[in-house]
């Protein structure tokens, strides 16, 4: 059988369908392969991606109904503040009255309700604002606009107290001085004028306790009026008044500060009555009849009675060289130190006129004169009693009595047994004991001590 050749044409385009159906094989082959290796990560990827753009959306629309919340809080949070600052300037305007700007208030207050009744028709709608951050940042500006209208306001009205503040206080200064005028008036009027008129038709037989209590209360009353005037001129003169009270009351602890005027006080009693108990009262070389004889007696009251009607002016003008007179000399010089008299008036011409004989015609020095008076009465009763009155005091350190001593400080000192000093002596009439005054208070050196002793 004879073969027939193969011819190129023929055998050409066979192998090449072949190769390229060969070749799709090994493509599909090649591509299933990839397909099962790296497929389902890629679709799983895909659809995740598909999912997240899903969730995205639903998530931006969560946040904008947040955010349309928010702006809707922020609004009416808003709203408040401006209502709150308008009902302010509504009752700021009611007193004083001012009518226009309380129907200003009431027209904004009537605008924001409104304003807030939409809103509510806009939340149960939900009606949405379409632009929250916006809204919220404006809904911000209004609150703090609206909190500073309110502090404004606030501040408006607080001044406004304080002017009314202001004018009180000048009405009660003016009331004060008026009221303080007053009294001194009356008070020089009882020191100057007799205010011993009770004491009036008074015999020596008829004498009592009870008259020498109301002249000794007359006493203590016109000596704490001369101590205020000493103070005053201390204060004026610049005086360092702490240094002046520890020399005359060293290392006492005062409860108040205007408890130190009972120091003073306590100096000016301790000169005024030295002596108290001698028939002479200081003075030198004054002839007397003897303690126990009843012209004794009646030769001071008759003292008492020539002088307690009589200011101490006058009596001094008209009797110069009587004994009242020299002791009024006696005690101005020893109470009156020539350094405060040269540091009060920046002169001693009252010192000199008293040395020269003469007698001040000044305010500091009638004061002095009425209380000298005083004491110089309570002496002349003290020394026309049978038997004469005694004059008594206690020393820093004692404990209190109640039945000898009086507490000028019982208010503040509740718990303090102990005496710091004798502001106001006391005395004996027989059997009855008129109470001597004290300052209760603890000492420094013992405060001291017992500070020392806690810090160890």
């Amino acid at each position: 059988m004879q073969m027939e050749s193969v011819k190129p044409s023929a055998v050409a385009p066979r192998k090449s369908k072949l190769a390229r159906t060969f070749a799709k094989v090994l493509h599909l082959k090649a591509f299933s392969g990839i397909a099962q290796i790296d497929g389902p990560k890629k679709v799983k990827a895909v659809a995740t991606s598909l999912k997240d753009e899903g969730n995205n959306k639903e998530d931006e629309e969560e946040l904008q109904e947040k955010l349309a919340i928010e702006a809707l809080l922020a609004k009416l949070f808003a709203s408040i503040s401006f209502v709150k600052a308008s009902y302010a300037q509504l009752q700021f305007s009611q007193a004083p009255y001012d009518p226009d700007g309380i129907q200003a208030a009431d027209k904004l207050l009537v605008s924001e309700l409104k304003n807030l009744s939409e809103m509510k028709q806009c939340y149960l709608k939900k009606q949405l604002d379409p632009s929250p951050e916006t809204a919220i940042l404006t809904a911000e500006l209004k609150e703090l606009q609206s909190v500073a209208k309110t502090y404004e306001i606030m501040g408006k009205k607080l001044e406004s107290q304080v002017r009314l503040k202001d004018s009180e206080i000048i009405f009660l200064r003016e009331k004060l001085e008026e009221a303080t005028k007053q009294n001194r008036s009356i008070e020089k009027r009882l020191n100057q004028s007799g205010p011993l008129y009770m004491l009036d038709n008074l015999h020596i037989s008829g004498l009592s306790p009870s008259h020498f209590i109301t002249v000794l209360r007359h006493t203590v009353r016109s000596i704490r009026s001369y101590v205020r005037m000493i103070v005053d001129e201390m204060r004026s003169a610049g005086w360092d008044i702490d240094a002046a009270v520890n020399a005359i009351q060293p290392n006492v602890v005062f409860w108040k500060e205007d408890h130190k005027c009972f120091a003073i006080e306590s100096f000016v009693c301790r000169e005024m009555f030295d002596s108290f108990q001698l028939p002479n009262f200081s003075i030198p070389s004054e002839n007397l009849p003897d303690k126990n004889n009843q012209q004794q007696k009646l030769l001071f009251f008759g003292r008492f009675n020539e002088l307690k009607s009589m200011k101490a002016k006058d009596f001094l003008s008209e009797n110069p060289r009587s004994s009242f007179a020299k002791f009024c000399r006696i005690k101005y010089l020893r109470l009156v130190h020539p350094k405060m008299e040269s540091s009060f008036f920046g002169n001693l011409n009252q010192r000199n006129l008293l040395n020269a004989g003469e007698f001040p015609d000044t305010s500091f020095f009638t004061s002095f004169a009425e209380m000298a008076k005083r004491v110089w009465l309570l002496h002349c009763l003290a020394f026309s009693f049978d038997p004469q009155a005694s004059i008594f005091q206690v020393k820093k350190g004692c404990r209190f009595s109640d039945v000898y001593m009086e507490c000028v400080n019982d208010d503040d000192s509740s718990d303090q047994t102990q005496v710091a000093f004798t502001v106001v002596p006391g005395f004996r009439i027989g059997k009855t004991v008129l109470q001597c005054q004290v300052y209760l208070s603890q000492f420094q050196t013992k405060v001291k001590r017992y500070t020392s002793t806690k810090q160890r």
